[in-house]
């Protein structure tokens, strides 16, 4: 699978502790800064149709702002109930200022 480097928001508008949405590659994703990594899910959690933007963040985990269900923001893995599936990451790197995600 290949996969596409997308331009997809100032590195400056994704805090350390807070998430934002952004688009790249056709996507609705969802970005978050740990400490000096950012880290890009899917936008949406898997339990419910809920937006991982508006979670609260801590570390590098994120907990879903409808039904506190936590996810590792490295591995998408969920890390307790009522989440079971991971949630989808993307590869990120940090160039010029920008945020680029890869989507494939």
């Amino acid at each position: 699978m290949t996969s596409e480097w997308t331009d997809a928001a100032a590195a400056e508008e994704v805090w350390d502790g807070a998430g934002i949405e952004a688009q790249a590659g056709g996507r609705t994703v969802a970005l978050f800064r740990a400490g000096d990594e950012v880290f890009a899910t899917d936008a949406l959690c898997t339990h419910g149709n809920a937006r991982l933007c508006e979670g609260f963040v801590e570390g590098a985990t994120v907990e879903c702002p409808l039904h506190q269900g936590r996810f590792d923001l490295k591995t998408g893995a969920p890390l307790c109930e009522p989440v079971t599936d991971p949630v989808r990451t993307y590869p990120v790197r940090i160039e010029g200022g920008r945020v680029f995600v890869a989507v494939g």
